[in-house]
């Protein structure tokens, strides 16, 4: 792996673990295995710019697991439910600390450090967009598909802070039965004479 490959994945991680405002420089080299010279070698805004490099390469990955988690199910409901519980025990697996790095920012520094809330917001844009698209090709309507990818996201993002303050998987069985039914309803509207059919 190159360096400037390694310094991104240590960054994402311990934004994952910590945020961003707990995450030197030094630490991130540590955890990187690289000297502190190379991280400004290779991102020559220091700590802001890998932190722009993770969010977006930790964001590009995560909308990557939508398919992966659901596909397997030909029942899309099933599959949401499914998915929430294995983020929930993914979670666990961790010590509770494997939380969205997109999201940790965001609630972290929107308002003191703008050009990350900027770089999470394009980030959560595309996840927006490929998410509506992949919803929509299950069977949803354009506008329910989209409708439905907030919801998840904001179930998601919420479980994530429940689960990490409760060391609680609960959030996640809850969000995933309520995702799960307010998807079905959307279903059933799409269902009806001359609309398409979930799957």
């Amino acid at each position: 792996m190159r360096t400037d490959e390694r310094i991104t994945l240590a960054m994402a991680e311990l934004l994952r673990r910590q945020g961003y405002a707990a995450t030197g420089v030094n630490q991130l080299a540590r955890a990187a295995d690289a000297p502190t010279g190379s991280i400004y070698h290779h991102f020559k805004g220091g700590k802001r710019e890998v932190a722009e490099a993770a969010l977006r390469s930790t964001g590009a990955a995560y909308i990557r697991l939508l398919p992966l988690l659901l596909d397997p199910y030909e029942d899309l409901v099933e599959g949401i439910e499914a998915a929430f519980a294995a983020a929930g025990e993914d979670m666990r697996g961790t010590g509770w600390a494997n939380m969205c790095p997109v999201g940790t920012v965001t609630g972290e520094v929107a308002d003191v450090e703008p050009r990350l809330r900027e770089v999470a917001g394009e980030v959560m844009a595309g996840w927006i967009e490929e998410g509506t698209r992949y919803l929509a090709g299950r069977g949803l309507s354009e506008p329910g598909a989209r409708s439905a990818m907030y919801a998840l996201l904001a179930a998601l993002e919420g479980a994530f802070i429940l689960a990490r303050g409760l060391r609680s998987v609960e959030p996640f069985a809850a969000a995933g039965r309520s995702v799960a039914a307010y998807v079905a309803a959307l279903g059933d509207r799409a269902a009806e004479p001359g609309g398409a059919i979930i799957r």
